[in-house]
């Protein structure tokens, strides 16, 4: 997957009116959010560091793939994630990726966290059908 816009990711996105790139007919305004949400994650957590936050997508067979990666601390554990109103951060409200996760699912796809195999931090991959 190349960086956002580049030429091994394919050529840049174009805003949609009303929201995400290309992500056929689903809601703009919640999509556009759950990037926000991933990206805000990520830069919080890399800040945490001194570390990096980068944003990689491509398109395959039909799927728009993006990752959301950090070089943050990383996830101290996954199984609480998803659960509505927990958080680890001090001003957090636990909503954001419990948010973000169903937005995915409703547009038929997903999101999922992991933590880098390559350096301390965090994956976030979101998938999501693309129409026509």
């Amino acid at each position: 997957m190349g960086p956002a816009g580049g030429a091994a990711g394919g050529p840049a996105p174009r805003p949609t009116p009303g929201g995400a790139a290309g992500c056929g007919s689903g809601h703009g305004d919640q999509l556009d959010q759950v990037l926000i949400n991933l990206l805000k994650n990520a830069a919080e957590a890399a800040r945490q560091t001194g570390g990096q936050a980068e944003v990689a997508w491509a398109v395959r067979e039909g799927v728009l793939e993006v990752e959301v990666r950090d070089e943050g601390p990383g996830l101290q554990s996954t199984t609480n994630l998803f659960v509505p109103f927990f958080t680890t951060k001090p001003s957090g409200t636990g909503i954001g990726l419990v948010f973000s996760r169903q937005v995915a699912e409703a547009h038929g796809g997903g999101l999922a966290l992991v933590n880098r195999s390559d350096r301390a931090g965090c994956v976030a991959r979101l998938w999501l059908p693309l129409d026509g």
